[in-house]
């Protein structure tokens, strides 16, 4: 069950309090995922994280002004956290052309006023996406712009009981997805038909999209991130899937399986990879405790084993809530060129990842799992199976 009021009301002032933490009176949101975790709204979200269309104004200390696309006001007017609307001023390119720096400066204008109306001397504003005459604009009327972005992600890391509702709701039905996408294993369908599949079964459950297109078979799994397409899935072959895929009300069901197409027995090069995918993914489950450290959890982390270092994973650990978020923890290798430091905090959602794909190997293994972070240690909050037969 989820308490709506109580679900924008703690967002609301998770947002807040990092603002006033970070010394800024106020932040501007263009951002479509920060935008919906200030206001739980909506409008056009995937256009939008291109074209920076509509963008909220949140003080720390008083009103949320939601800038709407125009004639788009209906679309937020029941909303009510947010406290005036108003017409946005849309200053990129496609629609201000060479008139881009005068737009800016009229919305930089306008942006100004409230912080003065509301900051309380304090001129400094969090802005998550800024372009470089939107910050000249703002410099020039003596306001000090600084990171808005981290300020969200930071705000968005620690979920309350109405989110991971949201998240249990969203990988539901991502693994009814996965269910329909496994019927469909069987030679001659493509990888595309099956990708095509996996959103079906998401709209129709009133999900909303899905980010990404890494469906795969065969000698197309390794290496990882290359995209679905038009090859027919074989016998026998493996079929590796990272869902990415946002459910009801956005949030992020974000699990990878790997199957085995016609129902085939896997093969001994098959049962070790996923054997070993899925000890790293519970190996580093296990050391997953609030108070533990970025980088000693990074030191503790499952070895990969020489013959998939070349083909490893982006990473082991990332955040999920409205998007793929904060923290991200590299493997142990990466730690001193992409890591940073940060500590592990109750009520954090955190997707465990594992990629094995030899260099010289055919096939690769992706597996996933979204897990809540207790007191106690992690907690599943996906129950779809993991494949026992590879095991």
């Amino acid at each position: 069950m989820i308490n709506e009021k109580r679900l924008r009301y703690y967002r609301l002032q998770r947002l807040r309090d990092q603002l006033i933490a970070s010394d800024c009176t106020a932040g501007v949101f263009f951002d479509p995922i920060n935008v919906r975790y200030a206001t739980d709204s909506r409008n056009m979200q995937v256009w939008t994280l291109r074209n920076p269309a509509r963008y909220v104004f949140v003080a720390a200390d008083g009103p949320v002004v939601m800038f709407e696309y125009m004639r788009c006001e209906h679309l937020v007017s029941h909303l009510e956290l947010i406290d005036e609307i108003r017409p946005a001023i849309s200053w990129f390119y496609f629609t201000a052309g060479p008139k881009m720096g005068e737009r800016a400066q009229k919305w930089a204008e306008e942006i100004a006023d409230l912080v003065v109306s509301y900051g309380g001397g304090n001129r400094r504003l969090a802005v998550d996406r800024l372009p470089r005459e939107g910050a000249l604009a703002l410099d020039a009327l003596g306001i000090d712009v600084a990171d808005g972005q981290g300020i969200a992600e930071r705000a968005r890391s620690v979920k309350n009981e109405d989110e991971i509702s949201c998240l249990r709701n969203a990988l539901k039905i991502c693994g009814g997805a996965l269910d329909s996408v496994r019927e469909q294993l069987v030679s001659g369908t493509t990888e595309n038909e099956a990708w095509a599949t996996l959103n079906y079964h998401n709209a129709a459950n009133g999900g909303e999209y899905i980010e990404t297109r890494l469906l795969t078979s065969g000698p197309r799994t390794n290496p990882w991130f290359q995209e679905a397409g038009d090859r027919a899935m074989e016998a026998g072959d493996l079929v590796a899937i990272d869902a990415d895929m946002y459910g009801p009300r956005g949030y992020f069901a974000d699990i990878s399986r790997s199957f085995i197409c016609d129902d085939h027995s896997p093969t001994d090069e098959q049962r070790i990879l996923y054997e070993q995918a899925h000890a790293q993914v519970h190996h580093n489950m296990e050391l997953l405790r609030p108070g533990v450290t970025f980088r000693e959890f990074a030191e503790k982390s499952w070895s990969v084993p020489s013959r998939y270092e070349k083909n490893r994973y982006m990473g082991i650990i990332h955040g999920a809530g409205l998007a793929g978020e904060y923290p991200y923890i590299p493997y142990q290798m990466d730690f001193e060129q992409k890591g940073y430091d940060g500590v592990f905090e109750e009520n954090m959602t955190i997707c465990v990842e594992s990629y094995l794909g030899a260099e010289d190997g055919r096939e690769g293994v992706k597996l996933e799992q979204l897990v809540l972070l207790t007191e106690k240690g992690p907690l599943s909050l996906s129950d779809y199976p993991f494949e026992d037969r590879f095991l």
